[in-house]
């Protein structure tokens, strides 16, 4: 990884919790599915076994990568943010645009991404436009239809 993996303790949560239920619960279940099936006899027809062989390869690269983004995470907490007049990783930003159209988004690590819930990589794009910003700040955001020039309404971080 070229970049650090910042992260916020309730997206590191998130993925904890779903290594923890994939190794504890899911893996185990298919082990056991899969043994049975392969005491049946012949395992080039078997479903359960073939389809349990298959699972089992899906969660243990899963797993694999979870454990390798867990490693490289760096846990950052937005409520301990010392200035928050900038904007910076776990700030939730009101921007509008040209149009006056408002937005709120906050910006989270690229592992808890949500762009319904305004939720943006801390290396996309638009957050990397956002960086640094104070309100009454233009910023101009390339985006796929073409460049849009925001301006930083309000930035808030959640609290201690």
């Amino acid at each position: 990884m070229d970049r650090p993996n910042y992260i916020t303790p309730v997206g590191y949560a998130a993925l904890k919790a779903e290594y923890d239920q994939l190794l504890g619960t899911e893996r185990p279940a298919i082990v056991e599915i899969v043994s049975w099936a392969a005491g049946n006899g012949d395992r080039s027809e078997n479903g359960d076994y073939l389809y349990g062989r298959k699972r089992m390869r899906e969660i243990d690269r899963r797993l694999n990568f979870l454990a390798r983004r867990m490693k490289a995470a760096r846990v950052i907490d937005p409520a301990r943010a010392e200035d928050r007049s900038r904007v910076f990783f776990g700030a939730t930003v009101t921007v509008a645009d040209e149009d006056d159209e408002r937005r709120v988004v906050t910006l989270v690590g690229d592992d808890e991404t949500d762009a319904a819930s305004g939720r943006i990589g801390w290396h996309a794009p638009f957050a990397r436009a956002l960086k640094g910003a104070s309100v009454g700040d233009l910023r101009t955001v390339q985006l796929p239809g073409g460049a849009r020039e925001y301006e930083v309404l309000a930035i808030t971080y959640p609290e201690a």
